[in-house]
């Protein structure tokens, strides 16, 4: 059974750091790309950062610089490092483990970001 669980949120002050992960059981995590989405009520989730099977990365335009997405396929994990985080980052972030041999995936059930004073 595929099981995917991020973790790592919190509220934080703005300017300030968070790291989340996104730790995947019961398949093959190397051979998946991953990505970060985010949601806010009544908004569309949208896309934050993408890496794929062989590293490579691709970010939301606003976000390159500030957000840092890596994996470490031996801890099936993978990460989202946040910096000079605003409150506009507030949301509920997701991990999706996406297949690009058969389109299957694999979403997590989300960890909340708050960045307030």
């Amino acid at each position: 059974q595929v099981q995917v669980v991020e973790s790592g949120g919190g509220v934080v002050q703005p300017g300030t750091s968070l790291r989340l992960s996104c730790t995947a059981s019961g398949l093959a995590f190397g051979t998946y790309f991953v990505e970060w989405f985010r949601q806010v009520p009544g908004k569309e989730r949208e896309l934050v950062a993408s890496i794929t099977s062989t590293n490579k990365e691709n970010y939301r335009d606003h976000m390159k610089g500030r957000f840092t997405i890596s994996r470490d396929n031996a801890k099936n994990t993978a990460y989202l490092q946040m910096n000079l985080l605003e409150p506009e980052d507030t949301a509920l972030y997701f991990c999706n483990l996406h297949s690009p041999f058969d389109d299957t995936e694999y979403w997590g059930q989300g960890t909340q970001v708050t960045v307030s004073t």
